[in-house]
């Protein structure tokens, strides 16, 4: 399994629609960089936020997720309190090939202030936008921008395609839209 160049992302977003809307060159011109770098491709936060709020506390279960300890944000930037969490989704609609797993890592200008950027491996044909879980692990609330770079993707193919996809597994996560909450499928 190898990492895949410029050449390969460009080429797949552009014939395959794997990056949608897709930045052909890294742009960085004031502001957090986003687009096409040598060996993966810096992906855009959104501007519609959603931060965990401890104003209605309650147990945060994933198995019977609520969104009333969420408060909504839209706008041009997003400040997470200390020591909290929010979560927030890609510009970009991404279509994973067969034959690719991309990795998540976080920006360097974000992580020099304290913010983890935490987004699970997209499997083999997994495709919507990204939703991107943020924390605050600083004292101090951070500010994220939107519109701007946020994380970058690393794709990395495989030496031949998998058995068995996200789509032939049938995902709970598959097409997703928007800022999508955890999910677990009912048993039976």
């Amino acid at each position: 399994m190898g990492i895949m160049p410029d050449k390969w992302i460009k080429e797949q977003a552009i014939k395959n629609k794997m990056i949608e809307p897709f930045v052909t060159k890294m742009n960085q011109e004031g502001c957090l960089s986003y687009g096409l770098s040598s060996y993966g491709y810096d992906v855009r936060v959104a501007d519609h936020f959603q931060v965990f709020s401890n104003i209605d506390p309650r147990v945060i279960d994933p198995k019977n997720f609520s969104s009333a300890s969420l408060v909504e944000k839209v706008g041009a930037t997003c400040d997470i309190p200390p020591n909290s969490f929010a979560l927030g989704r890609t510009v970009e609609y991404i279509r994973v090939p067969r034959d690719v797993l991309v990795l998540c890592i976080g920006k360097s200008t974000y992580a020099r202030c304290g913010l983890i950027v935490n987004v699970t491996p997209l499997e083999p044909e997994w495709e919507g936008h990204v939703t991107l879980e943020f924390s605050n692990t600083t004292s101090l609330p951070i500010r994220i921008y939107a519109f701007e770079g946020i994380c970058q993707f690393l794709f990395f193919q495989g030496t031949e395609s998998c058995e068995t996809s996200y789509v032939d597994r049938k995902g709970r996560y598959q097409g997703q839209r928007g800022i999508t909450h955890p999910m677990v499928k009912p048993h039976g």
